[in-house]
Formats: C-alpha cells, structure tokens, sequence
C-alpha cells in the first residue's frame, strides 16, 4: 500500500528533470441530470503509455493484465487524493464556481491493446441546481498534467432536460512569444496561486432553456 499512495503524489510532484507536461490525460465526461438539475460530472481518464506502465507495475499475475479488482486500491488512492486538488475540475453554474461533495463510484480499468490505464469516478456537486448555462473546465494550473478532452464526443449529457445543448471548445493558441517561454524554469517558477494551465484547457458548455 505504500507504493499506492505515492502513486499521485509523485504524479502531481512539479519540479521534475524533464519538461513539461510529464503525464498526458485523455478526457471523456459526462455531465449527469436529475430532475432537470445538474447533479454530477463523471469523467473517465486515460493516462499515456508510460505512466500507464507506471501506475500497474507489479499487478497482473502470470503475465497477465492487471484486473479491474486488482486495480481498486489504486483507483481509490488516486481519486481520495485528488480531492485536495478538486479532482483537476473547474465546474461553473452560471457563471460562478460549483463545489463538489465526496467522489463516488470510482474504478479502473486497463486496455490490453494499447496498454493504458483508464481511471473512471464521478463527483457529485455540493448542491445540485437548474442552470441555463454550466461550464467545466479540467486542467492542472501548473501543467504537470496535461488534460485534454478525446476527440470525437468527448461530452455527454445523461438526463438532460429536452433543448439542452452541448459544445466543447478548444483554448486559444498562445502567442509564439509566450510559446518561447514553456520551458522547466518557467514552470518552476510559478507562485502556488498560478493558474497558467486554464490558458491551455478545453471548455465543455451546457446551455438549458
């Protein structure tokens, strides 16, 4: 269990030798609906190749890929830490910032093709409301971690209430000037209040009648 528990830390740890982003995320999500109010966001993460290879070493029994079950204790370390980091999820209701309550229904799972680790959980929000327009955004301020929503339909909506619409926009290309300035001493240099990573981080808009 100890190997489990540095798991995060050493993934969030920002003052690596390498540049960044050192772990890359594939975002899907859902943005879940009860009785027209939105209720939650579940997100499913895949994690690249190599911290996939990282975060399974040493499960999986005869050569085997790791299971589902073999991997709970990881899921559940990796998503009781992040809570400290509020799951890496901006959520807006009308313009104002959602908080979320306790993790729920966390797990994870590991393709034998191509060899990542997808960590699956949902976060309730505090207070569910009715919102005419809910925004979330999911990023690392510092960019140690880099999210970035699948192609395709990377969205959905689960009970939304009929006329509800969905779009996913992209950030906006940095100016080659600030470009020039991501290297590892930048990114050390951040003060711990910095928010550089919401400059790079897709945007998921719901809007509702």
């Amino acid at each position: 269990m100890k190997r489990l528990a540095l798991l995060l830390p050493l993934l969030l740890w920002s003052h690596g030798a390498h540049a960044h982003p050192h772990v890359m995320v594939g975002v899907t999500s859902e943005v879940v609906f009860v009785d027209g109010k939105v209720t939650a966001i579940r997100h499913h993460w895949t994690f690249d190749d190599m911290y996939s290879a990282f975060v399974t070493a040493n499960l999986g029994q005869d050569g085997k890929d790791p299971t589902t079950q073999e991997l709970q204790p990881v899921a559940q370390t990796n998503v009781e830490s992040l809570r400290e980091f509020d799951y890496f999820t901006v959520p807006k209701m009308n313009g104002k910032k959602a908080p979320f309550a306790a993790p729920k229904d966390y797990s994870m799972t590991f393709d034998s093709a191509d060899k990542t680790a997808t960590l699956h959980f949902t976060v309730p929000l505090a207070e569910a409301a009715q919102s005419k327009l809910f925004v979330f955004q999911v990023y690392d301020p510092s960019y140690f971690v880099a999210f970035a929503f699948k192609p395709g339909d990377p969205v959905t909506l689960t009970n939304a209430p009929q006329g509800c619409s969905l779009s996913v926009s992209k950030p906006k290309s940095l100016e080659s000037e600030d470009s020039k300035k991501l290297n590892e001493s930048f990114f050390s240099g951040l003060s711990p209040g910095s928010d550089f990573g919401a400059k790079l981080a897709d945007r998921a808009i719901v809007a509702c009648p």
